[in-house]
C-alpha cells in the first residue's frame, strides 16, 4: 500500500479506549474530561474486522494503544485474536505500565511481541507531580515483569519537557549502559489545547542528543526494517540503545508509514490534523469486507504530505491525545 507521496503504509495504530488511569499534564487536563459514550466505542469484533482488513491489504505491524489499553476489559483475549490473524502481523502495545506487572505474562502467552512503556521520570515524587497520580513503584514492577516474560526488546518512551523533567535525559540514557533497553526520547508535541505545557516547553531533539552525548562515547545505529522513525544511537559497547524522535524540529513526515484508528471509530490519516474519516458508520452500515478494504485504501490516499506544526496558521486540534491514540 502506497499513499500519494510514495510512502509504504504498513503500520496500524489501533486505539481501544480513550480512558486512562493517569492524568499526565502534557496529555490530559485534570478536570472536565469528556469520555466517549460506550455506544460510540468500537467493539472488539469491529476492531478485529479493521485489523483483518488492514492486514489483508499490507499492514504488517499493529500497535494497540489508548488512553491506557490495559484498563479495557477483555484486552488479553483481543490480543490473542489479533495475533492469530492469517498474515501474522507483529502485535505490540503502548502502556503507561501501571497494570503491566499483572498482565505481562498473559499478554505474552496471547501472542504480544513487545511493549512500549511511557515513563517520564525516574523519581517517585516527580512521577506524582507529572501524572497527578501515584504508581511509580507499580510501573517499575511492570518493567521488570515485561522483561522477565520476554516482551522484549523493551522500549521506554520519555517526553522531556523544558524546566520540568528535561534534567533527567542523562539519567534515562544511563539505563542503557546496564540494560538492553531502548530509551526513546520523544519531542513534546502540542497536539491539543488546554494542557499545562505550551509549545514553548518543547525540549528539541538536538538538545536531547547534547544532554546524553557527554556521558560516554556515542555512535549512530543504522535502522533496519520498516516502522521506525527514531534516530538511533548507542553508547559504544552498551547493551541498550537510545532513540530520539524529532517529531517537530526535524519532522519525519517523509517516512510516515502509519494509519491511526481512534477508539470511537475514526481513521486519522495524520496525527496533527483534525481531518478524520468515519469508519464506525461504515462498519455499522452492513459494509462487507471488500468495502472495508476499499475504505482503508481511500484513507491511505488521504494522508497529507506533511504536518504544519510551526506554520503561522497552525492551531492544536480539538481532540486530546487520549482521544486519538498514543
Amino acid at each position: 500500500m502506497r499513499d500519494n507521496f510514495g510512502r509504504v503504509i504498513d503500520y496500524l495504530r489501533l486505539s481501544v479506549t480513550d480512558r486512562c488511569n493517569l492524568r499526565c499534564r502534557y496529555c490530559m487536563p485534570e478536570q472536565g474530561i469528556e469520555h466517549f459514550p460506550h455506544r460510540q466505542i468500537l467493539t472488539y469484533e469491529e476492531l478485529l474486522r479493521v485489523a483483518a482488513g488492514a492486514a489483508a491489504i499490507g499492514v504488517r505491524k499493529i500497535r494497540v494503544t489508548g488512553g491506557e489499553p490495559l484498563v479495557r476489559k477483555g484486552l488479553v483475549d483481543f490480543i490473542a485474536r489479533l495475533a492469530a490473524l492469517p498474515q501474522r502481523p507483529e502485535i505490540t502495545l503502548t502502556t503507561n505500565g501501571l497494570l503491566l506487572a499483572q498482565y505481562a505474562g498473559p499478554l505474552k502467552e496471547a501472542g504480544l511481541s513487545r511493549v512500549n512503556v511511557s515513563l517520564d521520570t525516574l523519581r517517585a515524587e516527580r512521577f506524582e507531580q507529572l501524572t497527578r497520580r501515584t504508581g511509580f513503584a507499580q510501573v517499575m514492577a511492570g518493567l521488570a515483569a515485561a522483561e522477565q516474560v520476554g516482551l522484549t526488546p523493551l522500549k521506554i518512551n520519555m517526553v522531556p519537557i523544558a524546566g520540568v523533567n528535561a534534567d533527567e535525559v542523562g539519567d534515562f540514557a544511563r539505563l542503557t549502559l546496564e540494560r538492553p533497553w531502548e530509551i526513546r526520547f520523544i519531542e513534546f508535541m502540542p497536539v491539543s489545547d488546554n494542557l499545562d505545557y505550551s509549545p514553548e516547553s518543547r525540549f528539541p531533539a538536538d538538545d536531547i542528543i547534547a544532554a546524553f552525548s557527554h556521558i560516554a562515547p556515542v555512535e549512530a545505529v543504522p535502522r533496519h526494517g520498516p516502522g521506525g522513525v527514531a534516530r538511533l544511537f548507542r553508547f559504544v559497547g552498551a547493551p541498550g540503545r537510545l532513540g530520539v524522535i524529532p517529531a517537530v524540529s526535524h519532522h519525519f513526515c517523509h517516512e510516515c508509514n502509519r494509519l491511526r484508528v481512534t477508539s470511537d471509530g475514526r481513521v486519522r490519516p495524520c496525527l496533527f490534523s483534525d481531518d478524520e474519516l468515519d469508519l464506525r458508520a461504515l462498519l455499522r452500515s452492513g459494509a462487507d469486507d471488500e468495502q472495508l478494504r476499499d475504505f482503508l485504501r481511500r484513507a491511505i490516499t488521504a494522508k497529507p504530505e506533511k504536518h504544519h506544526i510551526g506554520a503561522e496558521d497552525f492551531r492544536p486540534g480539538a481532540r486530546p491525545m487520549q482521544g486519538i491514540g498514543g
